[in-house]
């Protein structure tokens, strides 16, 4: 059965909204990517940088971590194999997201991105059990859900490309 979709009479005010909301999570991965990638001097210095010989994920999952799955997410601390997922993901997710190509499989990728940062650091800092990361992963889980956050986009021209009409899931 399939469900409908959230935003059946798409008004500007609505696409709007949707785009707005697709933009600005994708601006979060983005940036994310490009201050770990360069140093931008906003989470990561220039010599923290991946690009001088920094890894991404060392400083969160050796000192940001805490809780029930610390050990877990200590022991991948600046692996390379986890360091080039983690920048991966959040280009992809960053761009896709920016551009509105690929938003379902972006959407439910970076959902689940926030959700093990989420894991990361349980409990969270300011609340008993919920954070920002939740929030996230629920706007990101909810934007595939949408006709509406198609607005403002290259999603169109991505829909027919004969790869994505053989393969839905890179809508």
């Amino acid at each position: 059965m399939k469900l409908p979709h959230l935003c059946p009479a798409p008004t500007l005010y609505r696409k709007i909204i949707f785009a707005g909301l697709r933009l600005v999570m994708g601006g979060i991965f983005f940036w994310a990517f490009l201050d770990k990638t360069f140093g931008l001097n906003f989470a990561t210095t220039p010599e923290d940088a991946w690009l001088a010989g920094g890894s991404p994920t060392y400083g969160f999952l050796t000192y940001g971590t805490r809780g029930p799955f610390a050990e877990i997410f200590q022991a991948m601390a600046g692996n390379p194999f986890v360091d080039w997922l983690f920048m991966v993901g959040l280009l992809g997710v960053g761009l896709a997201l920016l551009l509105g190509v690929g938003t379902k499989i972006a959407g439910y990728s970076g959902a689940l991105m926030m959700i093990l940062m989420y894991l990361a650091a349980l409990p969270p800092e300011h609340h008993p059990f919920l954070d920002d990361h939740l929030v996230y992963a629920f706007v990101l889980l909810l934007l595939p859900q949408t006709r509406c956050g198609y607005a403002f986009s290259l999603h169109h021209w991505w829909s027919k490309l004969k790869l994505v009409k053989k393969h839905s899931w890179l809508i």
